[in-house]
């Protein structure tokens, strides 16, 4: 199999984070590529008709695409219990969160790379951060005790969705006010398959 992706996005490193933290690394090539929303590569559009990454692309079947579905094809074969279903609706909640996390982090950083400066908004870029905002501030408030717990999907979506603060929006400090999940992450963040997956421009 080979999973089409790029180190920067957060959504890829889900992907990546658990073929770590599930012994399936030497399964899945890595087919890196350099796309956006302006200019998706052939790869990209070949694999995913909506031209977003990841996808994966299967030797025997159609290829699968978003994050969630690819982790959950991956979790489901190997049977390692990243959605465990005695709390199969939180870790997927929690999952889903992380990710409406990375969905507007990464509109801000699509807003400010990829438009040109006239035609910027900042009251729409606002607007993305605030959804951001309030998700980690709920995630503190009311995931903690989850995310104390054995590992699961949601926290390593959480995990990289709070990298990708770190990696594009440090200057916004989602760390004040925020200080269980903060001193979780500190230690989340040095778990060897983030470590090995930490995003690069």
């Amino acid at each position: 199999m080979k999973l089409v992706s790029a180190s920067a996005s957060p959504f890829v490193r889900k992907v990546r984070v658990l073929l770590h933290e599930t012994n399936q690394l030497e399964k899945v090539d890595l087919l890196d590529v350099k796309t956006s929303p302006l200019a998706t590569t052939d790869d990209v559009k070949a694999a995913n008709p909506v031209g977003k990454i990841p996808a994966l692309i299967r030797p025997d079947a159609p290829a699968l695409y978003d994050s969630r579905v690819i982790c959950r094809f991956l979790d489901a074969r190997v049977q390692s219990g990243l959605y465990p279903q005695t709390m199969l609706w939180d870790v997927l909640t929690l999952e889903a969160t992380a990710d409406g996390i990375m969905d507007a982090a990464v509109l801000v950083t699509y807003e400010g790379r990829l438009r040109a400066p006239e035609m910027q908004d900042e009251a729409w870029r606002e607007a993305q951060w605030d959804k951001v905002a309030r998700a980690v501030a709920a995630v503190n408030t009311r995931w903690m005790s989850h995310l104390a717990g054995p590992l699961d999907m949601g926290q390593i979506a959480i995990g990289c969705a709070l990298g990708y603060l770190d990696f594009r929006h440090d200057a916004r400090k989602w760390r004040r006010g925020n200080d269980a999940l903060a001193a979780w992450y500190e230690d989340f963040s040095q778990r060897p398959s983030m470590i090995a997956t930490a995003p690069k421009d």
